[in-house]
């Protein structure tokens, strides 16, 4: 079974716009870039391929961004991915899960069948990480933002695809918030 990872990647400077009354922009982008380093790394540790959305940089495999948004950007990538060659699973991964473990990729990695893996975040109600059965999935259509998770679910049935949550710390918590910089710590530390 091949198991590719794609990554949504957002461009230098763009990320974590919320963290702004406690990061500076050059922290900001340290922690971004933190983050996508860690979360890249344990990907390739289990992935045949891993894959970024968004703009060329640090040597990785990229998908081309259209414009439009995460989920269009999301889409195009998997479309992209579908067309040619496609693995039997892909593992879609935010960039901000700085306690990502290789268990937790393992896992989503080694779902069965045609079911559609769906990792929440800490509040259950977002998406950090989908795992989609490829060919079966192939017309998937993302839907994050607000109650991402539940949109999720209602795609994977509008696919009659089976879908099961799988939760883990590593894949619960993303930073978004600055309560949530303690998840971080062990990978950046802001300047005093």
């Amino acid at each position: 079974m091949t198991v590719w990872a794609l990554i949504a990647a957002k461009s230098p400077g763009q990320g974590k716009t919320r963290l702004a009354a406690v990061l500076s922009p050059r922290e900001r982008g340290a922690l971004v870039e933190a983050m996508l380093r860690h979360v890249v790394g344990v990907a390739q540790g289990v992935a045949d391929r891993t894959l970024l959305t968004g703009l060329r940089r640090g040597g990785w495999d990229t998908i081309e961004d259209p414009g439009g948004g995460l989920n269009p950007a999301l889409m195009h990538a998997l479309r992209t991915i579908a067309a040619v060659n496609p693995p039997d699973r892909l593992v879609v991964l935010a960039a901000d899960l700085p306690r990502l473990a290789p268990e937790d990729m393992v896992r989503l990695a080694s779902i069965p069948g045609a079911t559609v893996g769906i990792a929440p975040d800490r509040h259950g109600t977002g998406t950090n990480a989908l795992s989609l059965p490829l060919p079966h999935a192939a017309a998937f259509a993302f839907h994050y933002g607000a109650g991402s998770a539940a949109r999720h679910r209602a795609e994977a049935d509008r696919l009659r695809l089976n879908a099961v949550t799988i939760t883990s710390p590593g894949l619960a918590k993303d930073i978004d918030e600055p309560s949530d910089l303690a998840d971080a710590g062990r990978l950046f530390s802001p300047s005093a």
